[in-house]
């Protein structure tokens, strides 16, 4: 029997979430290590776990005695070393590069802008205020689902889902981030295709375990 996978997550990182997804989609079990990323100054700048991520981020997939660090590349790496579950890139050069780049404009594009640790840099080193973050925080949002809202309702294969209808990688970031945007008071109303697809996953069980709130770190609401 396979050693069992342990994925270091903060029940709020979307970057943790988007491979939470993508382990429920592919049917992967895993265990849970909790890295908490306020709490003692951020355990994340804890001597253990510095050493096994220098960049002191979540999140991390150990993987028997294979260290896995950057979301994306964790679940490209669950796609290659895990061929027999699901897949969540999709056949084809084109249809794989379409869901690269929406994976991309979110992880790439929107998330690390919204970061905890440059919202806490803009509070630290340039004063901003709580509203000046929040403006932040939505002004990035706004511009990156503009451009997918447009991009998935312009698309070539249409589906229930960013690409075609079959969950993909895409799908792992784009719920993610409308969590996100409605955390940070972000409206889905200019984004119909948006919210549609994030309507279609909420009833799916895979994405509704890796939720935050469905997270044993969460704190109880």
């Amino acid at each position: 029997m396979p050693p069992l996978r342990t994925l270091y997550s903060y029940w709020r990182s979307s970057a943790a979430y988007r491979v939470r997804i993508a382990l429920n989609l592919k049917g992967i079990d895993y265990v849970i290590a909790p890295v908490h990323l306020v709490r003692h100054g951020g355990e994340q700048r804890q001597d253990d776990y510095r050493k096994l991520n220098p960049q002191q981020l979540v999140p991390v997939l150990v993987d028997g005695g294979n260290v896995i660090r950057e979301s994306l590349a964790i679940i490209e790496y669950l796609e290659e070393a895990y061929p027999d579950t699901p897949r969540v890139l999709p056949s084809g050069a084109l249809a794989c590069a379409r869901v690269r780049a929406l994976a991309q404009m979110i992880a790439c594009d929107i998330h690390p802008i919204g970061n905890l640790r440059v919202l806490q840099y803009l509070a630290r080193e340039l004063n901003a205020s709580d509203e000046q973050k929040l403006a932040w925080s939505q002004h990035w949002i706004r511009l990156g689902f503009d451009a997918i809202e447009k991009l998935l309702a312009e698309r070539e294969r249409p589906g229930v889902f960013c690409e075609g209808n079959e969950p993909t990688m895409a799908d792992c970031c784009l719920i993610p981030q409308v969590y996100n945007a409605r955390r940070f008071g972000v409206s889905l109303d200019r984004y119909p295709t948006i919210a549609r697809i994030d309507a279609m996953c909420a009833g799916m069980d895979m994405f509704a375990r890796a939720a935050p709130e469905a997270q044993a770190d969460a704190p109880a609401s």
